[in-house]
């Protein structure tokens, strides 16, 4: 017993809660994005992820292994793909694309609630090292949310917006564009790698934080009417 509260009381306590302060809102938005695949493409007709129990918000439904260590351990992890049979829609391209928005959507509105939130809370959870500390939660998990909606409208498979784009070629283009996608993570990477992503990711995701703020400032605002 001594040996095991000595463990203890020599763990890094910051450091794990800096990880879960990272892990944790990590797996609220991908569990979100995921979770709209798959309701969307239910209500479009396939009733894949419905079978596959994708369409909730339990992130153990959507865990991947290997992408969970990764985000661990490098801060850069993945999900398990919601999985779609596109012969059951009835206007496979159209709707294959609104299953692909749905994801990045639903992160931008999770987002928006979360800006709304802050605001509205923030003169309360100033106060205090719990308060700032589920102040930084929030805003953590409101930047990922933006983030990874942003992201996955990047036009390169396996990413939403590829989906989007090919859903405007013609059928042959598209079959044939779609065979490559298990490829485009590894562009993904190399552009990643390289830096070429950085500055226009950040540029969008500035201009898109700053439009956001709108909801932040409603929430702040909607808090000072009850001072």
């Amino acid at each position: 017993m001594e040996t095991l509260n000595t463990v203890f009381r020599n763990l890094n306590w910051s450091y794990l809660i800096n990880l879960l302060m990272w892990v944790v809102p990590a797996l609220i938005c991908v569990s979100v994005h995921e979770a709209f695949h798959g309701l969307a493409s239910y209500v479009l007709g396939d009733k894949t992820a419905k079978r596959q129990k994708r369409i909730s918000l339990n992130p153990l439904r959507h865990i991947d292994p290997i992408g969970l260590i990764m985000l661990v351990v490098f801060r850069v992890g993945w999900a398990k793909p919601v999985s779609v049979d596109m012969r059951n829609f009835k206007n496979p391209k159209r709707d294959m694309a609104l299953t692909a928005l749905a994801g990045p959507l639903s992160n931008m509105l999770l987002s928006c609630l979360l800006l709304f939130i802050i605001g509205l809370l923030f003169r309360a959870l100033i106060i205090g090292a719990v308060g700032k500390t589920a102040l930084a939660f929030l805003r953590m998990t409101a930047t990922l949310s933006m983030f990874l909606g942003i992201f996955n409208l990047i036009p390169i498979p396996p990413l939403d917006g590829s989906k989007i784009l090919l859903s405007f070629l013609p059928d042959s283009a598209y079959l044939k564009l779609m065979r490559y996608e298990r490829y485009g993570m590894f562009l993904i990477i190399a552009l990643m790698l390289s830096g070429i992503l950085g500055k226009p990711l950040d540029m969008v995701f500035t201009f898109v934080l700053e439009k956001l703020s709108i909801f932040y400032q409603a929430g702040y605002d909607l808090a000072g009417l009850f001072k």
